[in-house]
């Protein structure tokens, strides 16, 4: 059978055709020009998702955070910027952008207020991922604007604008934004503004892609010269858009490669049988162990010296402390710990040792009262107790009786005896 290369390369473009299922270009058009205008009901539902964003930042909470992108308008000026560039509308694009400056400049006041006002002030990990962009956040931004604008030019739309809105992210860095202003922390307020930005840049270019892709038709003739100088302007803000979010990647992923080759060696090279490894941390170009346990030989630390090239670690000092060797920090950290815990336990004693007596003395007091009453009918109430380390017993008469001198010697002496304290002293009242 005769397979002919030309016609199932054919065969295989249909598959990936977007002609035969676009939408018509005056109603995305329009679809697009009704959704960049912010107000009325599209601005407060914007103010809306804006506290509902910082809500979910505040608390943590991811479900509450994605409600908010579900609610947020703000992909419309965004697109509308990319749509109006791919097809030369200049009043589409002074409107996209008129009202994209003013979502985010409402969104961010919105926030700051919010976040102001707000008791909880402490940053958590759903706001602090969005203060440090790199290449993955402008992937995905690209990705999700290639698959909102395929939604929204085509026919076949499905449910993919919402999961463009949760890909894309584009209210949580406004709110963070907003939280660095409220707090006057600038780092989260610019990387936050500059992830923001990212989402921006990159949504609004696969949209302009996109236009052009499924041939969309220019509203007004444009000379090429200036089509050029366009084509200029937007490959300028891709690469000035890019660099930051490149280094900031090429420093995440160097952190990464430098943390996996450091864990490593400690496991390949320092680390055996008897020895608990505590700690690995970085001073200057010293690297610190905090080692447990079977001490680590002399021999078996020159030659994990020796070894460190290979794990890249070639800059770096190499300094292990033991808790084995006598007088070394970790040592006497333990001999103070273990001289304060031996004091607690023999504080604790001495206190279960009070406990127990006045325990004692409370049930002694009870049968003494008891027992006093046929014997000295003249003591009403007789209570037994200890008293800045002394037995103590006081003694309240009846009224009118009185208790002579030989009767007190009686009731102390018996007291002495029933309570075994010959230093027993007596009140009578």
């Amino acid at each position: 059978m005769n397979v002919n290369p030309r016609e199932s390369l054919a065969h295989i473009k249909q598959y990936f055709n977007l002609l035969h299922d676009k939408e018509d270009e005056r109603e995305v058009v329009e679809q697009v020009r009704g959704s960049i205008v912010f107000r009325g009901t599209n601005l407060w539902i914007l103010i809306f998702a804006i506290l509902i964003a910082s809500l979910g930042l505040n608390v943590n909470s991811t479900a509450v955070i994605i409600g908010a992108m579900l609610v947020s308008p703000l992909m419309g000026p965004i697109i509308g910027m990319g749509l109006a560039v791919g097809i030369s509308d200049s009043e589409l694009l002074k409107q996209s952008l008129k009202n994209y400056g003013v979502a985010t400049l409402i969104s961010v006041v919105t926030a700051t207020v919010y976040f102001f006002i707000s008791p909880l002030s402490e940053a958590q990990s759903e706001l602090l991922a969005r203060t440090s962009p790199s290449l993955y956040d402008v992937l995905i931004a690209f990705c999700g604007g290639a698959a909102g604008v395929l939604a929204l030019t085509t026919k076949s739309k499905g449910q993919v604008i919402p999961g463009v809105a949760i890909a894309t992210a584009l209210m949580p860095p406004l709110c963070t934004a907003g939280y660095g202003l409220a707090t006057a922390q600038w780092s989260y307020f610019f990387g936050a503004f500059y992830l923001f930005f990212i989402n921006t840049v990159f949504i609004a270019t696969a949209t302009f892609l996109g236009t052009k892709l499924l041939r969309f038709h220019p509203v007004q003739a444009v000379s090429s010269e200036r089509s050029l100088h366009g084509r200029r302007v937007i490959y300028g803000i891709v690469v000035v858009t890019l660099l930051p979010a490149a280094y900031m990647t090429y420093n995440i992923v160097r952190q990464n490669v430098f943390e996996r080759n450091m864990h490593s060696f400690v496991r390949n090279e320092v680390d055996q049988n008897g020895t608990q490894i505590l700690s690995t941390q970085t001073a200057g170009d010293t690297l610190r162990i905090v080692a447990v346990g079977r001490e680590i030989t002399e021999e078996a630390v020159a030659n994990a010296r020796s070894r460190m090239r290979f794990y890249g670690l070639a800059d770096y000092h190499l300094h292990i402390i033991q808790a084995g060797g006598e007088g070394s920090p970790i040592a006497e950290h333990l001999s103070n710990a273990q001289n304060a815990n031996a004091m607690l336990s023999a504080q604790i004693a001495d206190l279960q040792r009070q406990l127990a007596a006045y325990a004692a003395f409370d049930t002694l007091s009870h049968r003494i009262a008891l027992e006093a009453a046929p014997l000295f009918p003249e003591v009403e109430k007789l209570a037994v107790g200890r008293m800045d380390g002394r037995a103590v017993a006081i003694a309240t008469l009846a009224d009118d009786a009185r208790l002579h001198s030989a009767d007190r010697q009686r009731l102390e002496q018996w007291l002495q005896t029933r309570v075994q304290d010959d230093n027993l002293e007596l009140i009578i009242r």
